[in-house]
């Protein structure tokens, strides 16, 4: 049995708990060093087992590769670059077609494409950078880096003002905006503010639903600027993209190679003509960075590094728990007819986090994902938390998904040797499971007052607890192999041991003291079928 986890813990005085109210108080965020944090130094995190993700995933370089050309071939994009990431390290990757069809420039995985709105993620890690370090607060009103949108004329007298969490959220009442937003990729700083101080249209008040708007993410790109006192796009590159070694990635199409770049294209009849290249500007923050499948794969790999929580080093431009807050739906939304990507019904709730949309699937799948889509590009990256696996598309023609990736999901997620990583049970867990299979079988008084809670017996008596669970027990009969535990978190699972006549069934959970006690405890029969 693994020793129980030592909980090493550090007391803050009275004289820093004073400053730290006071430093708090007053109109703007102070940056101060965060109080120092105890934690279980024996903490274990879920882990991969038998893993053979990336040789599994390699051997379908051939079956994708076909796919991205039957998908290019059948959607008539010019050139499409297409890259799979495990982990930390961009395992699979395969191309298709030109990016420059008077050039005959071929697509590669250092081709430099204009991802679109995939560009949101970076704008809403940026504001949360700011936050972690105490230079705004998500509850503040966007007036108060905007003064222009202080006069905002809202549609009733109980709507909220708009706030930072909801441009984030795109929850702040702006109507979608697609097809305008596209156009307004390089408008200067100047316009937007008088834009805004001009007066903005709302379709509802602000907090009440989601909708889509380019225009909010613009509006963050100004107060990352105001804020950190640097324009918006250096400070991405700066404090993200050179961070993460995302070395060829650019803002400006006319600063790329010119035999890396992808000049986008739009269909006409049966061939295609040039879309206007705009250059970057206010609305750069919504749609404006223009990267490779190399640059972009370490992104990815970042984000997956979040996962599971554990006690490593922090070593990125965010922290990992600000990476999972990215990663968690604010406004979701039921969708109940939904289909995996076999096409099986599977209920899912959708919604959008920080700069990424957020799909829980019924099988408990996180999917985790964002397209992008200007006149000339469409993109998309998706990558799945619970797995490991990222994937990311870029393609050259206006507004067309670049991969078939129900397709791709199939090849990857039924492959039965694929599997998302396995909760590890904690070590207090694991003792109380061989304590509780012992006093079930024992009664033993003294083991009861270690390990049962208080309100167990309030809850049922324990004359009918016993009788029951000896119900069981003689309906098992003699007891043999005991099963290891299926945890549904470091608190809360079950386990099974064979019986003569089928298996029982023990479900407990534990309380939130520091010696957790089994608060709920269910012992049921399952008959040999």
């Amino acid at each position: 049995m693994k020793p129980y986890p030592i909980n090493f813990t550090k007391t803050v005085s009275l004289f820093t708990l004073f400053i730290l109210f006071f430093s708090s108080c007053g109109d703007a965020p102070k940056t101060q060093e965060a109080p120092t944090k105890s934690f279980l130094a024996t903490f274990e995190p879920d882990v991969f087992e038998n893993d053979v993700r990336k040789e599994e995933i390699t051997k379908l370089l051939p079956e994708i590769t076909k796919l991205i050309e039957d998908h290019a071939a059948a959607r008539k994009i010019p050139g499409v670059s297409f890259g799979i990431v495990v982990d930390n390290e961009l395992v699979l990757t395969t191309s298709t077609g030109v990016i420059n069809q008077e050039k005959e420039y071929p697509a590669t995985t250092s081709s430099v494409f204009r991802i679109a709105s995939m560009t949101k993620s970076f704008t809403a890690m940026a504001i949360l950078k700011l936050r972690d370090e105490g230079k705004l607060l998500l509850s503040d009103p966007a007036s108060k880096y905007i003064p222009e949108a202080a006069n905002l004329t809202y549609l009733t007298s109980d709507a909220p003002t708009i706030t930072i969490r909801h441009l984030l959220t795109m929850t702040a009442g702006f109507p979608e905006d697609n097809p305008w937003g596209d156009r307004q990729l390089d408008e200067s700083n100047e316009m937007l503010t008088e834009m805004i101080g001009e007066g903005l249209s709302f379709s509802s008040v602000p907090a009440f639903q989601y909708e889509y708007s380019n225009l909010g993410y613009a509006m963050l790109g100004n107060i990352v600027g105001k804020v950190s006192g640097k324009p918006y796009q250096e400070y991405i590159r700066n404090e993200i993209l050179l961070p993460l070694g995302m070395t060829n990635s650019y803002w400006e199409f006319d600063e790329v190679p010119e035999d890396r770049l992808a000049i986008g294209y739009r269909k006409k009849d049966d061939g295609w003509e040039l879309e206007p290249m705009l250059h970057d500007g206010s609305f750069g923050a919504m749609g404006g960075l223009i990267t490779t499948i190399e640059d972009f794969s370490n992104y990815v790999s970042f984000h997956l590094s979040a996962w599971p929580p554990r006690n490593d080093e922090e070593t990125g431009p965010v922290k990992r728990s600000t990476l999972r807050e990215m990663h968690t739906q604010q406004f979701s939304r039921l969708s109940a007819n939904s289909n995996d990507y076999n096409g099986e019904p599977c209920p899912s709730l959708r919604g959008y986090g920080y700069g990424l949309s957020i799909t829980r699937y019924c099988n408990g799948v996180r999917r985790v994902s964002h397209g992008g889509a200007l006149p000339g590009f469409g993109s998309n990256y998706v990558f799945y938390p619970q797995f490991g696996i990222g994937l990311m598309a870029f393609g050259n023609l206006t507004y067309t998904s670049p991969y078939p990736l129900n397709e791709i999901e199939k090849l990857i997620f039924n492959n039965e040797k694929i599997q998302w990583r396995e909760l590890i049970p904690s070590d207090i867990f694991n003792r109380r499971k061989d304590q509780v299979l012992s006093f079930i079988q024992s009664w033993n008084e003294e083991l009861e007052s270690e390990i049962i809670a208080e309100n167990l017996y309030l809850d049922q008596s324990r004359e009918a607890r016993k009788q029951q669970i000896d119900e069981v027990l003689a309906q098992a009969g003699a007891l043999g192999e005991i099963f290891e535990v299926e945890p549904y978190n470091k608190l809360r699972g079950y386990f099974k041991v064979r019986g003569e006549n089928g298996d029982v069934r023990v479900f407990f959970t534990l309380t939130p003291e520091k010696e957790p006690k089994v608060q709920r405890l269910l012992v049921r029969f399952i008959p040999k079928e």
